[in-house]
């Protein structure tokens, strides 16, 4: 707690702490609207086959309105499994026979069909040009869509090799960060710089160079060597952390990217879809909060996790006609996505020591960005059954609701500074462990 008793002369939350937070929250909402950009621009609206009698302006039954649309569309598109037109075959030729069946196809023989050689018709109701109807993504080339979300998602997966070391450049540095790496003169600079933002008076006198090196006197001396990167690996207990939150951060992005880039795909508004779920991040992240003060970290994490695995599998199997049933089911999943996240960063931070702390998250964001980058592949699967890929994601979430129970927990504990930090607290639980062993076998 050294570096907290600094930040009581400081102010723990006053102008300073709420400029940051600010200035964060603009970074994110940058960021965040390129993500689910291609729920809008990639949308894949209603289509069928190009056929002559129906799409030709000169075809001369329609001109005389001998036909209808629908008897048209009858004669020229096959049904699927569901009895809706294919979107993906038409006729060889125009059926003309079927319009005296009524609907009794028993005695007939099948009729040949063939791709869409002409292209396609799309639904433009709602979206008016996409990149899928401009270069006719659908069917055999539907898959160039999560292609094209894969190639994307691996340029997120280039920035943490570069996070890391820009973040240790990042004006204001974090004053704990400069301190524990040996430059407490510009760590002290930045705490009387926020000091004085806060309306903290006397600052010059409170905070000295004695004060901080007396303060953090054992940080400081477990600082000499600056940590590099394959220090993270190099001790038994930090290593397991770095192994466990990367596994967190893999099984969370997969359903969390899985579910923001492809809502489109479940056959609801997504226009409505969008605005609910991003107004569900408010309550979510209050109610993370929430949870994460009263029954700590990892509780929290399994709870929700679990949440998200159930509300996506209701969702996939919710009846396409129930539409307020899949708002609702669609807005709590969005809701725990936010819940889930905010939950496993911050455990994330305070898992891991400070001197390393930038170059850990960048590992952990490695890890979330493989995930994410496999979710539009987990999407080829839909040619085989539309509800494949979200079991899928299901499943990750499901599996990633256990691995925060085998971690720390972090609730009401002092943040670890330094690796030996780390190391410490595993051998002083294991002492513990051992001592009350003996209690317990003596007590009898």
């Amino acid at each position: 707690m050294a570096f907290q008793d600094l930040l009581d002369r400081v102010g723990n939350m006053g102008r300073f702490q709420i400029l940051q937070i600010a200035f964060l929250l603009i970074c994110n909402a940058t960021l965040t609207p390129q993500t689910v950009l291609e729920n809008f621009t990639a949308a894949i609206p209603g289509h069928r086959c190009w056929v002559h009698v129906l799409d030709n302006d000169t075809a001369s039954d329609i001109d005389s309105g001998i036909l209808s649309q629908d008897d048209l569309l009858r004669i020229s598109i096959p049904l699927d499994s569901n009895s809706r037109p294919d979107k993906c075959r038409r006729f060889v030729q125009p059926q003309w026979h079927f319009l005296h069946l009524n609907g009794t196809f028993s005695n007939v023989t099948e009729p040949d069909t063939e791709p869409c050689e002409d292209g396609w018709v799309y639904e433009r109701s709602t979206f008016l040009s996409t990149t899928v109807t401009e270069w006719d993504l659908v069917c055999g080339s539907q898959v160039l869509v999560s292609v094209s979300k894969f190639i994307f998602l691996i340029g997120n997966l280039i920035g943490p090799f570069l996070g890391g070391h820009l973040s240790d450049r990042w004006l204001p540095e974090s004053a704990r960060w400069l301190i524990v790496t040996n430059k407490p003169q510009k760590g002290l600079q930045e705490l009387r710089k926020a000091a004085c933002m806060n309306g903290m008076k006397n600052s010059e006198d409170t905070l000295t160079m004695e004060v901080v090196r007396t303060t953090m006197r054992e940080e400081l001396e477990t600082a000499q060597i600056e940590p590099a990167l394959c220090d993270l690996f190099r001790t038994p207990n930090l290593r397991k952390r770095i192994f466990l939150l990367c596994l967190v951060r893999f099984t969370t992005a997969i359903p969390a990217f899985g579910f923001i880039i492809h809502l489109q795909h479940l056959k609801s508004n997504v226009f409505l879809m969008q605005c609910l779920t991003a107004a569900s991040a408010i309550p979510a992240s209050f109610a993370a909060m929430f949870l994460l003060n009263r029954i700590g970290r990892r509780i929290t994490q399994f709870f929700f996790s679990l949440l998200l695995g159930i509300f996506i599998l209701a969702t996939v199997s919710a009846p396409e006609e129930m539409q307020i049933l899949c708002g609702v089911l669609i807005t709590l999943t969005g809701a725990n996505i936010y819940a889930v996240i905010s939950s496993n960063t911050l455990h994330a931070n305070e898992l891991i020591p400070t001197v390393i702390r930038a170059r850990a998250l960048g590992v952990t964001g490695i890890a979330t960005n493989v995930g994410a980058a496999l979710t539009p592949l987990f999407m080829i699967l839909a040619v085989y059954s539309a509800s494949l890929p979200w079991i899928i994601y299901g499943v990750f979430s499901f599996l990633g609701c256990f691995i925060p129970l085998l971690l720390p927990e972090t609730k009401n504990q002092p943040l670890p500074d330094s690796i030996q930090d780390v190391e410490n607290e595993w051998k002083g639980s294991r002492q513990a462990k051992e001592e009350g062993a003996i209690i317990k076998v003596t007590s009898f």
